[in-house]
């Protein structure tokens, strides 16, 4: 499986709860990081851990697939094939 296909997999229920909670945590830290205010240097750096933890945390999340469905995919597109060469002869 290469890796556009994985990214275009269907994500498990658990995963897609990590990647949304990594998406708000990467928003939060840069939202931190890029505020017009003068912060303490310690909350900036802790946001741009918080960002990068959120970035690495969806895009793994977003690259783990359900392996019940994927093979039934195949299987479907497959037989779809199958059936679509049946009709052109």
């Amino acid at each position: 499986m290469n890796i556009l296909s994985r990214m275009m997999a269907p994500t498990p229920k658990f995963f897609k709860r990590i990647r949304n909670i990594g998406l708000v945590l990467a928003t939060m830290g840069g939202t931190i990081v890029t505020a017009p205010v003068s912060l303490p240097p310690i909350v900036t750096q802790v946001a741009g851990y918080v960002a990068l933890a959120g970035t690495v945390a969806s895009a793994v999340s977003q690259a783990v697939t359900n392996e019940d469905e994927q093979p039934k995919k195949e299987a479907d597109d497959k037989q779809k094939k199958e059936s679509e060469q049946k009709q052109q002869k």
